[in-house]
């Protein structure tokens, strides 16, 4: 009995010296004991990586983003190329292209626990990252995937200037909602209503060019618009006709009449021209009959016409009036074909999608 006492009483210091020691840090060149070396060495070859990755918290920015950004130098694809390359890499992914990525890190739900790495006892159930199939010849330490990756193409981003390339000078432009009195052709030359003149400036020359001037008539230019080869320019008046001038030798070919009222809106299908006017008509005439045949009369706004948009495949007419309605015409009817009266403002802004048939957007009030 008393030799067991003994040996209790040389045990217990012991015990409380692992404890009380159990954190003592070892300086450099002082021999280290047992204790020294027992640490938690977490388990990485089992876990989760997926989970792991989508849940790394964005890095913290002591400044702003773009202030950031310019220091580094480092773009939104640099980033996104470098989280592909970590995907390929740890995750065992066949990720060969950054633009076919989407970042899918918000898409997982991130779990309760945002520990990277795991103290536990690995579990069969869960899945170890794939290994790449790498050449015995290649001397990169990077697998066939992400060479491929980082070989992939870079489109250069678009950069888009926020200041103005050009200033014109534009007196006497009309200061009216309803009017239209700025176009652009295919042939990169802009017209634009000035007063009682048009004016025609040449994105490649700079050059600028009188077109007409309605002053002798006391008239004033209220619309202009480009056919869809750009050799002629149509011009809509206060007076409620329509010229049309081949710019090519600066002469009118063609005057239209039939509106009682200004015209504010015009739009071209082909050789034929849609004309709507403050007498709520839209008249389209083909250019090349003679100029007091009227093709078609559309009768259906309230108020007045102030905007037209012919659809891409030119089979139907949009057309947006001051009573906040927009209507859509066909080629072979003269009543519209769609009404819609959801907006709360004249309906000026038009425009069909060029990329999926009968999708059409405009905006009076709401879009």
């Amino acid at each position: 009995m008393s030799s067991l006492s003994n040996t209790d009483h040389v045990l217990q210091p012991v015990r409380l010296s692992v404890r009380r020691n159990l954190f003592k840090e070892t300086k450099f060149g002082e021999r280290g004991t047992v204790e020294n070396y027992c640490r938690h060495i977490p388990i990485r070859a089992h876990n989760n990586w997926e989970t792991s990755f989508a849940i790394i918290p964005e890095p913290v920015r002591g400044t702003t983003p773009g202030k950031k950004s310019r220091e580094t130098g480092e773009s939104p694809r640099d980033s996104s190329a470098y989280n592909c390359l970590l995907k390929n890499e740890l995750l065992g992914e066949n990720i060969e292209d950054v633009k076919l990525q989407c970042d899918d890190r918000q898409a997982l739900t991130p779990i309760k626990s945002k520990n990277l790495f795991k103290y536990a006892t690995p579990s069969k159930n869960e899945r170890t990252p794939t290994k790449h199939q790498t050449s015995p010849y290649s001397l990169s330490p990077l697998s066939q995937s992400s060479q491929r990756l980082l070989r992939s193409p870079h489109k250069a981003t678009r950069k888009i200037s926020r200041i103005p390339f050009k200033v014109l000078d534009a007196p006497e432009l009309q200061d009216d909602f309803y009017l239209n009195l700025v176009d652009w052709s295919v042939q990169n030359v802009l017209s634009v209503g000035l007063g009682s003149c048009v004016y025609l400036w040449s994105a490649c020359t700079s050059q600028v060019t009188r077109l007409c001037d309605l002053s002798g008539d006391n008239n004033a230019v209220t619309s202009v618009a480009w056919s869809e080869r750009g050799h002629l320019v149509a011009v809509g008046t206060h007076h409620g006709y329509v010229t049309v001038w081949d710019v090519a030798v600066n002469k009118q070919v063609n005057k239209l009449q039939g509106h009682s009222a200004r015209v504010g809106a015009l739009a071209w299908n082909g050789d034929v021209l849609s004309s709507g006017s403050r007498d709520r008509l839209i008249l389209q005439r083909d250019t090349r009959t003679p100029p007091t045949v009227v093709e078609r009369r559309l009768v259906g706004h309230r108020q007045e016409v102030c905007g037209l948009k012919w659809s891409p495949d030119n089979q139907y007419l949009a057309s947006g009036g001051n009573d906040n309605r927009l209507y859509v015409w066909n080629m072979q009817s003269v009543s519209p074909v769609q009404m819609y009266t959801d907006h709360l403002a004249a309906v000026k802004a038009i425009a069909w999608s060029p990329h999926h048939h009968g999708l059409l957007a405009s905006g009076g009030g709401t879009v």
